[in-house]
């Protein structure tokens, strides 16, 4: 796969952000997705369960 077919994402400072930082990025998104989605289903939140 050649460079011109990934696109490049810059952070604020314009530069491209590192595969590792995206990934983080990426997880934290789902994690506050999953977390609204339990509380829709009715679960309770993770702080409250004790573990």
């Amino acid at each position: 796969m050649s460079e011109e077919s990934v696109p490049q994402q810059g952070g604020p400072t314009g530069r491209p952000k590192g595969l590792l930082q995206q990934m983080e990025e990426l997880m934290a998104a789902l994690n506050a997705d999953l977390s609204d989605l339990r509380i829709e289903a009715g679960f309770p939140p993770e702080e409250s369960q004790g573990a």
